[in-house]
């Protein structure tokens, strides 16, 4: 099944666009060759632009002591795995430690490289990261990829504790909520909330189509897509059960 996630938050939505930017970095840079060493770095410059929210460490910090005290509570509850729990508490002190070590503003030994600034300034204009261009990157690109992979993760190093705390609250909250199955009839679906609140939803479902969602505080509304790769998509004409879950913090 293909999962959907829709965050209904704007720190949520910021989150979840670190932790994609975060696992594209990291995948490409353990890459060796030098297009994926390019688009690591295309990746560090994304994650840099995301993070310049100067709240974004003092709310992750925030969410992880107050799971960390929610979670510390169940220590007592014979009901609870006492070492799942041990292991989540872990998790978090760690990450809380990593992001307390933190100094300075979040990027800014990637913004102050002169060197870097040259080449994000040339990768928004399109081609504009050619060897002729940038004959400096180029030589860079060319170089073995042991010392190109040592450059990018002196880049992207210091924001790892970033991905580390943003994983760690964001496992919490899928694991959070209750799945419910549905069915959207030809392709449509509405649910009302009855004062329901969530932080985002996830839908899973095995079909040819995508969902779009629109909610309030009063109701949710699906529209079932079928892509389409040659024209505009259009609602799904058939009825589609899928899995539906609120997810909370």
């Amino acid at each position: 099944m293909t999962i959907y996630e829709f965050p209904l938050s704007e720190r949520i939505r910021t989150w979840l666009r670190l932790e994609d930017l975060f696992d594209k970095a990291l995948f490409f840079a353990r890459g060796g060759d030098a297009r994926s060493h390019h688009a690591a770095l295309l990746g560090i410059f994304e994650i840099v632009d995301v993070t310049t929210r100067s709240e974004l460490k003092s709310e992750l910090i925030q969410e992880l002591d107050r799971q960390k005290s929610g979670l510390e509570a169940l220590r007592s509850n014979p009901a609870v795995d006492a070492e799942r729990l041990r292991k989540v508490l872990g998790e978090i002190a760690g990450a809380l430690t990593d992001l307390h070590a933190m100094t300075g503003k979040i990027g800014q030994h990637v913004r102050e490289n002169e060197w870097l600034a040259g080449i994000k300034g040339r990768a928004g204009i399109p081609g504009g990261t050619c060897s002729f261009d940038l004959p400096v990157y180029h030589y860079w690109l060319n170089l073995p990829s042991e010392q190109r992979n040592v450059d990018l993760m002196t880049w992207l190093g210091p924001l790892l504790p970033l991905k580390s705390a943003v994983t760690v609250v964001l496992r919490i909250l899928r694991e959070s909520g209750h799945v419910s199955t549905h069915t959207a009839v030809q392709g449509m679906f509405q649910l009302m909330l009855g004062g329901r609140s969530a932080h985002m939803l996830r839908i899973a479902m095995d079909a040819p189509c995508a969902p779009e969602v629109s909610a309030n505080k009063y109701a949710l509304n699906v529209r079932l897509l079928a892509p389409d790769t040659l024209q505009k998509p259009r609602l799904c004409d058939r009825d589609v059960v899928f899995e539906l879950t609120f997810c909370s913090l």
